[in-house]
């Protein structure tokens, strides 16, 4: 859904860098320790105590329901992709392997849990990358006749490439 982009770019971060901008502008000593400045959720932490009352139940509340929605997200995509590749006899071998993972990244060092994170989503790009490589010949063609045979404020009538399920 166009709505997650739309949140997240649009109103968390927009939210974020006007209180991080406002904030240090207004109290920039209480964004250094030990004359080094702040960085990431320190920095974020303390920009949203600035605000009275409300910037850390602010912040507080936004952490949660992205979290939440992250884990949601992710677990929905991770299981679609693992019940294409195995089929569906093995979904529920991956909500438990998923539960697990969600407990021990809760409990490990931030930069492991980043580590993995990271390693993942390469796991994820490489196949992506071949075959938007093998698949090059096609994206080129189609560019080109989107784009040079007046086809940008209409619409195709050509019939849609559908892959069959198994």
């Amino acid at each position: 859904s166009m709505s997650g982009v739309f949140w997240d770019t649009i109103v968390i971060c927009a939210m974020t860098g006007l209180v991080l901008v406002s904030s240090i502008m207004k109290n920039p000593d209480k964004f250094f320790v030990d004359g080094k400045s702040l960085t990431g959720g320190m920095l974020t932490t303390q920009a949203f105590d600035t605000i009275p009352v409300i910037g850390p139940i602010v912040l507080t509340i936004g952490l949660i329901t992205f979290a939440w929605s992250t884990i949601l997200g992710w677990s929905y995509y991770g299981e679609r992709c693992w019940e294409y590749l195995v089929g569906k006899k093995a979904i529920m071998p991956f909500r438990v392997a998923w539960t697990l993972v969600v407990f021990v990244g809760s409990v490990v060092a931030l930069e492991v849990v980043w580590n993995v994170a990271d390693m993942m989503n390469a796991f994820m790009a490489f196949p992506n990358l071949i075959a938007l490589l093998g698949l090059s010949g096609v994206i080129v063609s189609e560019t080109k006749k989107y784009l040079w045979d007046d086809n940008i404020d209409g619409f195709s009538t050509d019939e849609m490439i559908v892959i069959k399920d198994k």
